[in-house]
């Protein structure tokens, strides 16, 4: 028996001094969080783009709202505007609300901490402020637009928070004066 054993052994011994397929298993080990890595950046970038492209859009829009280049201003003109201008927002119309209103000088009171965004699932648009206000009023402005991630399964994607329907949203804010009429 000590005979069979002395070669199995042996055999045991060589087969754990190998090195070959290291690699392999530093390449299981590694590859999902390269992957997830990857994934992840690709995540922010398109996500930081969509901001951007956004904030732009809001930014020239209230642009001409202050300098009073948009006559009788309501939500849908201000909303085709900022869709114009903003090429990442698909079906723009029915993802961006806009809330606008006037701020007291007195209180100097903030838009609320908690934004309304878009129900992408219902067709009713929920109620928000839309005052475009007085002349030399200062007016405060709040867009928000609900995307899906690319990559839910990745750690930013996972970590994004989501409405029920999981989209993540994006709210770009802006401040102004009326100009005198």
């Amino acid at each position: 028996m000590i005979g069979f054993i002395t070669p199995l052994l042996a055999r045991v011994r060589s087969f754990a001094n190998r090195e070959k397929g290291n690699a392999t298993i530093e390449f299981a080990m590694f590859f999902p969080m390269l992957v997830t890595l990857l994934l992840s950046t690709v995540e922010l970038g398109i996500l930081t783009v969509r901001n951007t492209l956004l904030e732009h859009a809001v930014d020239l829009t209230v642009r001409d709202l202050r300098l009073g280049k948009i006559n009788q201003p309501t939500q849908e003109k201000i909303r085709n505007l900022i869709c114009e201008r903003s090429s990442v927002v698909q079906d723009c119309e029915n993802r961006l609300l806009i809330e606008l209103r006037p701020v007291s000088t007195v209180t100097w009171t903030p838009l609320a901490s908690d934004v309304i965004c878009k129900n992408r699932d219902e067709t009713i648009n929920p109620v928000v402020t839309f005052d475009a206000g007085a002349s030399h009023e200062m007016l405060l402005v709040r867009v928000c637009a609900v995307f899906k991630p690319v990559f839910p399964s990745t750690t930013l994607g996972m970590q994004l928070a989501r409405d029920e329907l999981g989209g993540y949203a994006l709210v770009a804010s802006s401040a102004f004066v009326n100009e005198p009429t």
